[in-house]
């Protein structure tokens, strides 16, 4: 009885002292709002912001299995960011996917029908004067296709079109792509009548110092507009801060930021290079010189007797040179 009774007793202890070891194991460490609020504050400024600058915690909330911390960095906003109850994990922002999905949806379909609707071939909206804006990446090879393409149509219709050329609000081909893409930009916007030439040439081989030569550019009123226009829309700042750029599929910086035309993307919903807007209008067509001649003159109100042309009906080859292509379309740079 007595041998029982001490094993009983045993066995409660040994019991009593497995709960507390995994019961303890168990109870994960809970910081206090204050202690939360006095970690995620030292975490952030020693290793988050830049330097000279210093966050403050505003307020610390209790939502449940987590704190919202609302931080101010300084800017007109604060940002909403989040911390586990341990203080070991740091998230400076939550995205609810579903309501995410809903708002791109309706921006879609609401604010931005033209971006949710496929291209067409034909331009609906006619006018006297139509407006053809050609939008690429200076360096894809399926941009510089259409450009080979579409010059010898606006060559033929001259200025009885308004054209413009654009530039997708992204780069694929690094920094070169962003400083051809200003070159390209402020000749068009001071020097327009010099623009076809230099593309024409440029065009040919890529070699950008010698077209410019080639072409008459005037450099140093280039070069200010480059200088301006590289400063008005952080062109190199945000290639130098790659938390700018666009991601690739796993979430690494991989796209730099070319804003210079970023409204006009997002108002036709340009996705990649190239893409063709007639008056205001998204449209698909062949990269043959015909079939741009004939798409653009289907803007008209009435045809000018250039519509009657015929331009060649082989495609320019994708990339530099002016051989043609087996293949009349397709393949984007996105």
């Amino acid at each position: 009885m007595k041998k029982a009774i001490i094993f009983a007793v045993a066995v409660i202890i040994i019991a009593s002292a497995g709960y507390a070891y995994f019961g303890a194991k168990d109870n994960k460490i809970v910081l206090a709002p204050e202690e939360a609020q006095a970690k995620v504050e030292e975490f952030i400024n020693n290793n988050l912001m830049q330097a000279g600058k210093k966050a403050t915690i505003k307020e610390i909330i209790d939502e449940g299995d987590i704190y919202k911390v609302i931080v101010d960095i300084g800017s007109e906003k604060d940002i909403d960011s989040y911390l586990t109850k341990d203080g070991k994990k740091f998230f400076p922002q939550v995205m609810d996917i579903e309501e995410i999905e809903k708002q791109a949806a309706e921006a879609n379909n609401t604010a931005n029908p033209a971006a949710s609707q496929p291209p067409a071939s034909i331009v609906a909206d006619k006018q006297d004067k139509p407006t053809v804006e050609v939008f690429v990446m200076s360096y894809c090879p399926f941009g510089t296709q259409i450009e080979k393409g579409i010059i010898p149509a606006v060559e033929a219709l001259g200025d009885k079109i308004d054209f413009s050329l654009k530039f997708c609000d992204y780069a694929m081909h690094d920094k070169k792509e962003l400083d051809e893409q200003l070159i390209q930009h402020c000749i068009q916007k001071e020097q327009s009548g010099k623009l076809i030439s230099y593309l024409k040439c440029f065009l040919e081989k890529g070699e950008s110092e010698n077209c410019l030569s080639k072409t008459g550019i005037n450099k140093s009123k280039l070069d200010s507009c480059v200088a301006a226009t590289d400063k008005q829309f952080k062109v190199t700042e945000m290639y130098n801060n790659k938390t700018t750029w666009r991601k690739d599929s796993k979430g690494n910086p991989a796209y730099p930021v070319f804003n210079v035309n970023s409204e006009d993307n997002k108002k036709y919903g340009i996705g990649g290079s190239p893409g063709l807007v007639i008056n205001g209008q998204k449209i698909q067509s062949n990269r043959d010189a015909n079939s741009l001649l004939k798409v653009i003159c289907s803007g008209f109100n009435n045809q000018p007797d250039e519509c009657g042309k015929n331009l060649s009906a082989a495609s320019p080859a994708p990339g530099f040179g002016f051989e043609n292509s087996a293949a009349n379309s397709g393949g984007s740079c996105e």
